[in-house]
């Protein structure tokens, strides 16, 4: 299984921001580019983060027809990223495009689907979004028809977690964002949990970005965000 740890989200618009953050740490650490990142500087930034020995979770969220996520795929494969996503709404047979495309490029990327982002409520759900089922039973509906679809695991909330483990196993991956620690501000998160929270939960991945990239002293706080989700004395 693949090993737990921490996502830096470098949630900047330019190469130069990252640069300077990525100065203040010593070792490689794994990374996620988001659309904002990615729009502005495009697959060079993936390059270059890869060249500079970092991980790269690319997190653009393919959401179309099964075609053309195929094509998504088969074009981010070429960056070698370690990890990648695509939309659960999207449903079964837009995803197994997705996976099998995976598979035909002989990649070794993590392809996993976004079920229900942590900004979105129960309010959000039933009013905006029309779907009135409780929104931890839509995450692991979400989550089930992604394992049907072959892929490798999902993004949810860290709440969440224990239920797609005791449905779906242990070896189901589960990606959560929406990690604070207890002093941080939620921002735009609603469904927030703090790292040691997401450990005894079982989360496999979190991602972490203004508490870390906004910090007085990033590393720091990485270092310390790592302690407090994996347990290790990485002082």
């Amino acid at each position: 299984m693949t090993k737990k740890d921490v996502i830096v989200a470098l949630d900047y618009q330019s190469k130069k921001e990252v640069e300077a953050l990525l100065a203040q740490f010593p070792e490689p650490i794994y990374t996620k580019v988001g659309m904002e990142l990615f729009y502005r500087e495009g697959p060079s930034i993936v390059n270059y983060l890869k060249d500079q020995g970092h991980r790269v979770f690319l997190d653009l969220k393919f959401h179309d027809i099964p075609n053309t996520v195929a094509g998504a795929v088969r074009s981010v494969c070429a960056l070698n990223v370690d990890m990648m996503n695509v939309q659960a709404a999207g449903g079964i047979q837009m995803m197994e495009s997705g996976a099998k495309e995976l598979l035909a490029q002989k990649s070794n990327a993590l392809l996993i689907a976004i079920t229900m982002l942590t900004s979105t409520s129960d309010e959000i759900l039933k009013e905006e979004l029309l779907i009135q089922e409780p929104l931890s039973e839509t995450v692991l509906h979400y989550a089930s028809n992604s394992k049907k679809a072959g892929l490798q695991g999902v993004v949810c909330s860290a709440l969440e977690v224990p239920l797609i483990k005791k449905h779906l196993g242990e070896d189901f991956l589960t990606v959560t964002p929406g990690i604070r620690p207890a002093d941080a501000a939620k921002g735009d998160q609603v469904r927030v949990v703090t790292p040691e929270e997401a450990r005894a939960l079982g989360s496999d991945f979190i991602v972490v970005g203004r508490p870390i990239t906004k910090a007085p002293d990033p590393y720091a706080a990485y270092l310390a965000i790592r302690r407090a989700f994996l347990g290790e004395d990485v002082s």
